[in-house]
């Protein structure tokens, strides 16, 4: 009897909800609004992220190949060790993110010429150092391209700071924890067995194609994540249309049940006093980049059209955004690439924190200088 416990419950919590939705949409309109809600992400979003995704690609592919991103981790190496209390080398896990996703610290990791810098329980911090600039550059340009005549652009800026100040406290409290949990003197050292792959690129314009290509795959892997999170982030969150005055619902996209204002003003005084969020659509951001930043990046075109955010919320998005990175959905399985799973909850637990300081060092700084 107990393996039908899940199922039973399962169908219970799904029978209540479509029909809370139902009994307000219709059931004809609540899967209208479902489907194209859905196609329209994908088609005026996921396309657009991936277009980013590819020019950033292709950006950072000429600036690996010509020797760009070397020269800037040989510029940034001296300020690690006071910063972030780790060798030179993991400037490099600083900019792969930023340039890539998450995961590709990992393939940095597996390379013993560069973990050969580390003692032992500061391998595992890499997780929240890298993960706290995934997608950074192509958060920082979706959220500078949005509104007109480039009104966000400083916000993100400033929401970069904010990212940058998440990151350090992230990584600063997992070598903390790590370091008492951990053999601290026991160093990662591969020096005898380096590897010495052989270069694939051979000219600037193999190297763009190349980055292109990295950035058609990260477009395609956040299309579940869009289509999927912020459909139902939007249906939880909007209301129904208004025509002539009367609010009716149509089937159309990013209609909803508006579920998120049912939980009152209270819930909203405390994302406005720690981030400045003027409205609950605000708060459904830093929610959805727990599991996916891609997706919560679904959701600010509509709200910007709609004037759902200010400035301020821009700086805060793209801080949390790309300090999050979606680090609920990668954290266990990079922590397992690691061989570390056991501060997998550790290395969530400080990233949760990193994040929050993220988003409220962004609006102090936007207060400041926005």
């Amino acid at each position: 009897m107990k393996k039908y416990i899940k199922p039973i419950i399962t169908i219970a919590i799904l029978t209540v909800f479509f029909t809370y939705m139902v009994n307000i949409m219709g059931a004809s309109n609540m899967f209208n609004t479902i489907m194209n809600t859905a196609y329209d992400l994908l088609i005026n979003t996921v396309l657009y992220i991936m277009a980013i995704a590819v020019i950033s690609g292709a950006f950072a592919g000429i600036l690996a190949y010509t020797g760009v991103i070397d020269f800037v981790n040989l510029v940034l190496s001296p300020l690690m060790r006071p910063i972030y209390g780790l060798p030179g080398a993991a400037s490099l896990g600083i900019l792969s993110t930023f340039f890539s996703d998450n995961p590709a610290i990992i393939t940095l990791v597996k390379d013993k010429s560069f973990t050969k810098h580390f003692k032992y329980y500061e391998i595992p911090s890499l997780c929240n150092l890298g993960t706290s600039f995934g997608m950074g550059f192509i958060v920082w340009i979706f959220m500078s391209s949005q509104g007109s005549d480039g009104e966000f652009i400083k916000a993100a800026t400033i929401g970069l700071i904010g990212a940058f100040i998440g990151s350090i406290i992230s990584t600063r409290l997992m070598i903390y924890f790590s370091k008492k949990k951990m053999v601290s003197s026991e160093v990662y050292d591969y020096s005898s067995n380096v590897n010495d792959d052989e270069e694939i690129v051979s000219n600037i314009l193999d190297a763009a194609l190349n980055g292109g290509k990295k950035g058609v795959e990260v477009g395609v892997q956040i299309i579940p994540g869009v289509l999927i999170i912020c459909t139902l982030v939007m249906i939880l969150t909007s209301g129904p249309s208004v025509i002539d005055g009367v609010y009716v619902y149509t089937g159309k996209a990013y209609e909803g049940i508006d579920l998120i204002s049912k939980f009152g003003n209270g819930f909203l005084i405390i994302f406005s006093k720690l981030f400045g969020f003027t409205s609950m659509e605000a708060v459904s951001f830093p929610l959805t980049a727990l599991g996916s930043v891609g997706a919560s990046l679904g959701l600010v075109p509509e709200f910007v059209e709609k004037n759902l955010v200010s400035a301020n919320d821009i700086a805060v998005f793209t801080s949390m955004g790309m300090c999050w990175s979606g680090y609920l959905s990668t954290h266990i399985a990079m922590m397992d690439s690691l061989n570390m799973r056991s501060l997998a909850k550790t290395s969530i637990l400080t990233h949760t924190v990193g994040g929050f300081c993220a988003g409220i060092s962004a609006h102090i700084l936007f207060s400041i200088f926005g």
